[in-house]
């Protein structure tokens, strides 16, 4: 459902926790293997590629600033990638990777607390709650080394308090989905089942971007005029959706637009000409294993 009542929520810099510092605890130290094992995917074929390239090469060409996406339709096993080269800063999306962090680093179930910090940080994007949940994980440090794990390679945490300045390329922040969500992935069911429950009940006013695509939705969004770039606005939404009897994972990121409004439209039109395009009937594709 598209959603347009936005609340501009703090600034992503927040210094205070949800509560006292002290009961913070770093994960354990983990090794993963690939999720689900082997997998069965194949890149997208090339004439179905440069179409979908010359289609949103047309929208971007009348939008201000720049975006780029990537897309995993796991029922098919096609993955797509769209201008993704240059980095770009995630905002509250960021929020994604704490979270997969964190419950990788839990053994045991939530105490009551923890359940706090992280649905306040997912469905309410508290950032008083994800500087928290950033230290517990080991602030900068603690979450490249478990995203290095991962093989998410292109995404470089923000330093100290600066968690919302991380940036990434969307291809990482589609594995870092697939490592929050794959069955055959190393955290527990429950965990599994509780973020994508967090991420499918973010607040109204946050359910706008990837949701445009249309199914059932769980995502996370992020917002943030830059400074940087002279105040323009970073929109960014990432998320896993069921369309049409396709399981997709998807991420837009987006910089440089004028107005909130303006990234929201673009992050949305994206992601409903890439989902269309990779989930229409008459299209299919061939898949290789993948080791």
């Amino acid at each position: 459902m598209r959603v347009r009542r936005i609340s501009l929520v703090g600034a992503l810099l927040a210094v205070a926790g949800c509560a006292n510092p002290s009961a913070v605890v770093p994960p354990q130290a983990a090794s993963f293997g690939r999720p689900g094992g082997v997998v069965v995917e194949s890149v997208l074929p090339v004439a179905a590629r440069r179409a979908l390239d010359r289609t949103l090469d047309r929208y971007l060409r009348e939008r201000p600033g720049r975006a780029a996406l990537a897309v995993y339709d796991r029922t098919t096993g096609v993955r797509y990638a769209y201008r993704e080269r240059t980095p770009f800063v995630l905002a509250s999306v960021a929020k994604v990777d704490i979270l997969l962090a964190f419950l990788l680093g839990k053994v045991g179930e939530l105490s009551t607390y923890e359940r706090t910090l992280t649905s306040k940080m997912i469905r309410q994007s508290d950032n008083d709650c994800a500087h928290e949940l950033y230290m517990m994980v080991g602030g900068q440090k603690g979450l490249t080394r478990v995203l290095r794990r991962l093989g998410v390679e292109n995404t470089w945490p923000g330093p100290g308090l600066y968690w919302g300045t991380t940036r990434s390329r969307p291809s990482d922040q589609v594995k870092v989905l697939e490592w929050l969500t794959d069955p055959g992935g190393p955290l527990p069911e429950r965990h599994r089942r509780y973020a994508l429950k967090l991420m499918s009940s973010v607040e109204p006013s946050q359910a706008w971007g990837v949701s445009a695509a249309g199914g059932d939705v769980a995502l996370k969004n992020g917002w943030l005029p830059v400074d940087a770039h002279d105040g323009l606005w970073t929109i960014n939404s990432v998320g896993q959706l069921g369309v049409d009897g396709h399981d997709v994972l998807i991420a837009v990121l987006s910089e440089r637009s004028p107005t909130m409004e303006t990234g929201i439209d673009t992050v949305e039109e994206l992601a409903q000409l890439a989902v269309e395009a990779l989930t229409r009937s008459q299209t299919t594709f061939t898949a290789a294993q993948v080791f």
